[in-house]
């Protein structure tokens, strides 16, 4: 039988850069895209069952889908406490967005400063090839300093399986005591198994 776990994915960048956008698409699979950007104020959880990729282990994967504005940066790390994964977007467009990926992986690890912590760095919008501004090579060099996979897409095609395929994952760092953080956590802060904005 597979073995079913829980893990709390950080999905952070800078506001506009699609994180929401691949989150809505990844809880839907694939049959939802937001046609309007709104944007995220404090933190927007999904969650959905999940295969890791090359295994028989599922896991029951909460998205914490975090404002990208500064202004909501205490609100937003609060909500940040026992990551298992972090995911860092950024649009190829806007070579600001690349920049501050460094500065929202910073944060990310400031709550985590002990534990090695597996992710993946996304570069978004590449549909938008005439503008873009960041190259591969860029990406993929970060991501490399930074010890993260890489994956490139476009959100409105992204397929989450395949950016999961990307994670470094350590499956045994998913223990019980993990699942029982996870659940105090949805406790502590009045979130439910699905799709729930909560500030």
């Amino acid at each position: 039988m597979p073995t079913i776990l829980r893990a709390k994915c950080i999905v952070t960048g800078d506001a506009g850069v699609g994180k929401s956008s691949i989150c809505q698409v990844f809880h839907s699979d694939s049959s939802h895209f937001p046609k309007n950007y709104t944007m995220t104020v404090g933190v927007e959880l999904l969650v959905k069952p999940v295969n890791i990729p090359d295994t028989r282990d599922q896991v029951e994967l909460f998205l914490y889908d975090s404002a990208g504005k500064d202004v909501f940066s205490e609100q937003v790390t609060k909500f940040w406490e026992h990551p298992n994964l972090v995911m860092v977007v950024y649009d190829v467009t806007n070579e600001a967005s690349f920049t501050n990926c460094v500065r929202w992986l910073e944060r990310v690890y400031s709550v985590k400063p002990d534990v090695s912590l597996p992710g993946v760095l996304v570069a978004n919008k590449t549909d938008l090839d005439q503008r873009r501004v960041v190259s591969p090579k860029q990406g993929k060099e970060l991501a490399l300093s930074k010890g993260l996979g890489y994956f490139e897409c476009s959100a409105d095609k992204v397929l989450i399986q395949n950016i999961l395929g990307e994670v470094p994952w350590d499956v045994d760092n998913l223990s019980e005591k993990q699942l029982e953080l996870n659940h105090q956590d949805q406790i502590d802060h009045g979130m439910t198994n699905s799709s729930t904005a909560i500030l």
